[in-house]
């Protein structure tokens, strides 16, 4: 007796063995080298937002002078100290000891200042300089425990400040790689679990995706410690998120394929095989789709989305690695167990093209449903989405205050409300103007003239502060000087012929009134001195010169990413028009969650606004990942397509991939609503669009949307493809319910081969 083929073509049984195996271990390998590099990420990561500015932006330039001028590396701290009435001689003498006592602490620098006290005397101040280059966060952390312990009573104290912001925010990220990771998992966990009910085949998926992680981040991290690119808390728990849920989601790809081929009554080798040629062209053209639709972040000026293009895409990568390598190897050491206890036993029901019959199961129904309605279906839903996109006009993405960065309790902002009652709002966040000696007077002038200008400072050498006030005399710089009468003023400090003012202005830093403020001076300085000739930098000039780049990358960067998905499709799906449209229903998918996600922003949550990169990072995962589906059912479709016909087709695919893409737009949903638990406002921001956005996508454009417009359509949504179009089979739908098809429509519906079908001659095929 002869073998069959598929018995000849089977590998010998030490080869099915060995390679399982194998690649368990080398996965196995890669996660345990790679799992310890989840406590090492900060030693790479950096929140500090001047490192993310070209080098052309003003600010860079000021901010890489400041160590001429101030020492090296220091961030200053402001705390802040606040009485019932004027504060009395006792208590300012209390001030000095504390202040000697915050000198005293490790990561603080040179001298601090004395206490300041305002003008009502109600209030003082003091300065902190901070090593920038230390542990900032450690640092703020001690300085808080000093005040709180040394403060007089009946005196309130809080540390804020450049250093204080700073310190709040790396507070915000700390649950980055634990809590983020703990919620991710065991919301995928529970929808695995419900999906599949069984308890191994979800902890062999969440394997599969962890392992992806943990090989990810080692090659991301050893990239950041080569400085080949800027890491951040916001890219790294993006990287996280994302590679969880997308690996997942390849995984249910492939599971999916497998089950097929375990309920056709297949062997464990063949079951794995036959999942992995079904599963890795798709999973292959997903995530490729992904890493291009990344990779256009490369074209960013902020390093920070720059980062993010090569680094999600190393991300995405080792997910489909993963998906095509250890999970293949996993289930064929299990086998069917994986489905325990309800292994499945029986092949799919095949789907029928009479839709008079009854049919069983959701997705059955469901095609059945858009077949018989598919223009009202496509039209009612395209008009759902037109009215959510009209909430973008309500979206707030020119920028929000760094104050208002971490949600929740922040002793900063308070402190910096307590610092704009009683003393100059800008206080603690100088901005720097930088500009040569010669030019110094009139670059004076304009600053005493400007609005929004509360006092300046010359940055001068031996003063306790470092800075010293000055005025214009007789056309000429005077400093004050320091201590009894007769003391000579200090002397400027002076670098490569330049100098440098200490602007404090009148509103908060990180207002909108201080970022116009700004705009005024630069425009002012140009218009006199010619652009770029005196240059302003400071924390609120890096905010105006962050959120002028990334308005000008979303501007340049979301076009680019739609012409590179459109090719990609074009090349998949080997079609002009398939490609078009599904992009367009992308693309209103995203306006709706972004306009839906800006009224809730607004009315429900009450957020101030939103950084200019939200609607980028929104558009980048939602394109990306929203195509990612569409490629799942499209690929599928044209498969089914090519025996069946388009329409016929179009339910096929949308049958036998509704289940597993459902649940993988659950599980990515799910894993980005997980960022909402890291108290920083631009994920909680991207958590919200991305999860509605997925849902949306799911829901109504992959199951409604895009299969009713497709049957509409018919096989003319894959011109040009000659295939297809013009020689593939084709299935004609009643117009309506209950409508009565006419003998050449009759002709037309029975699929090729099928009883009552009539012989297709290659020239009817051209007619159709």
């Amino acid at each position: 007796m002869s073998a069959s083929p598929r018995t000849s073509l089977r590998p010998p049984r030490w080869l099915r063995v060995f390679l399982p195996a194998v690649l368990i271990l080398l996965w196995l390998a890669g996660a345990a080298i790679g799992g310890p590099y989840f406590g090492k990420v900060e030693e790479v990561a950096t929140n500090d937002q001047s490192s993310f500015l070209p080098e052309s932006a003003d600010a860079t330039q000021v901010n890489e002078r400041l160590a001429d001028f101030l020492g090296e590396g220091s961030i200053p701290a402001v705390v802040v100290v606040e009485g019932d009435g004027e504060l009395t001689e006792d208590q300012l003498a209390d001030l000095q000891t504390l202040a000697d006592d915050l000198a005293a602490v490790e990561g603080v620098q040179d001298e601090i200042s004395p206490p300041i006290v305002s003008e009502d005397g109600v209030a003082a101040q003091v300065f902190v300089p901070i090593d920038s280059e230390g542990e900032v966060r450690e640092t703020v952390v001690e300085l808080r425990e000093v005040v709180s312990a040394d403060l007089p009573e009946g005196l309130d104290g809080w540390v804020t400040g450049p250093a204080g912001f700073t310190a709040d925010l790396a507070e915000g990220f700390l649950g980055i790689d634990g809590l983020l990771l703990i919620v991710a998992l065991a919301a995928v966990f529970v929808i695995l679990v419900i999906v599949y009910r069984s308890p191994l085949l979800p902890i062999l998926v969440l394997m599969t995706s962890v392992f992806a992680l943990c090989v990810a981040l080692l090659l991301v991290w050893w990239l950041a410690k080569a400085e080949i690119f800027v890491l951040n808390g916001q890219v790294q728990g993006i990287l996280f998120i994302l590679v969880i849920g997308a690996a997942t989601d390849y995984a249910l790809l492939y599971v999916a394929r497998f089950r097929e081929a375990v309920a056709d009554g297949q062997g464990r080798w063949d079951a794995v095989v036959r999942a992995w040629r079904g599963a890795w062209e798709p999973i292959l053209a997903s995530g490729g789709t992904v890493i291009a639709g990344l990779l256009c972040l490369l074209l960013s000026d902020l390093a920070s989305n720059r980062a993010l293009g090569p680094i999600a895409s190393i991300g995405i990568a080792f997910a489909m690695l993963s998906a095509l390598t250890f999970l293949p190897a996993l289930l064929a050491v299990v086998g069917r167990a994986a489905f325990w206890p309800f292994i499945p036993k029986e092949p799919a029901a095949q789907v029928s093209d009479d839709l008079s019959q009854p049919v069983r199961g959701l997705w059955a129904r469901l095609a059945r449903f858009v077949s018989r309605h598919a223009r009202p279906v496509w039209i009612i839903s395209t008009v759902v989405l037109l009215a959510g996109c009209v909430g973008v006009t309500q979206l707030k993405a020119e920028g929000v205050p760094a104050s208002d960065f971490v949600l929740g309790y922040s002793e900063s902002r308070d402190g910096q409300t307590v610092l704009a009652d009683h003393f100059a709002a800008g206080t603690g966040s100088p901005t720097y103007v930088l500009v040569s000696e010669d030019d110094a007077p009139d670059a004076l002038a304009e600053l005493e003239d400007a609005d929004g200008v509360d006092s300046v400072s010359l940055i001068v050498e031996d003063s306790p502060t470092g800075q010293a006030p000055v005025v214009l005399e007789d056309g000429e710089l005077a400093v004050t000087a320091f201590g009894p009468p007769g003391t000579p003023a200090p002397e400027p400090t002076v670098s490569d012929g330049e100098l440098l003012f200490a602007v404090t202005l009148s509103d908060a830093a990180d207002s909108d009134a201080a970022e116009q403020t700004i705009r005024d001076l630069r425009a002012g300085f140009d218009g006199e001195f010619g652009e770029g000739v005196v240059l302003v930098g400071g924390e609120t000039a890096i905010d105006v010169d962050t959120n002028d780049t990334s308005i000008r990358d979303r501007t340049v960067i979301i076009p680019v990413i739609l012409v590179v998905v459109l090719i990609i499709l074009m090349l998949l799906l080997r079609s002009i028009l398939a490609p078009v449209l599904l992009i367009l229903s992308t693309v209103l998918s995203f306006g709706t969650a972004l306009g839906v996600s800006a009224l809730v922003f607004n009315y429900v949550f009450g957020f101030p606004g939103a950084d200019p990169a939200v609607p980028l990072y929104g558009f980048v995962f939602l394109v990306a990942l929203g195509i990612d589906y569409n490629i799942f059912l499209m690929s599928r479709v044209r498969e089914e397509s090519l025996q069946h016909g388009t329409r016929s087709g179009i339910r096929r695919g949308l049958v036998s991939t509704g289940g597993v893409i459902t649940s993988a737009g659950l599980v990515l949903a799910a894993t980005f609503a997980a960022l909402g638990v890291i108290p920083i406002l631009f994920l909680a921001q991207i958590a919200f669009i991305v999860a509605f956005g997925v849902l949306l996508d799911t829901f109504v454009v992959r199951s409604l949307l895009v299969p009713a417009l497709g049957i509409d359509i018919g096989r003319a949504i894959w011109w040009p493809s000659k295939r297809l179009w013009r020689e593939g089979p084709e299935t004609r739908e009643p117009a309506a319910v209950g409508a009565s098809a006419t003998p050449s429509e009759r002709s037309v519906e029975a699929e090729p081969g099928s009883a009552g079908a009539k012989p297709a001659t290659r020239r009817s095929l051209r007619r159709r």
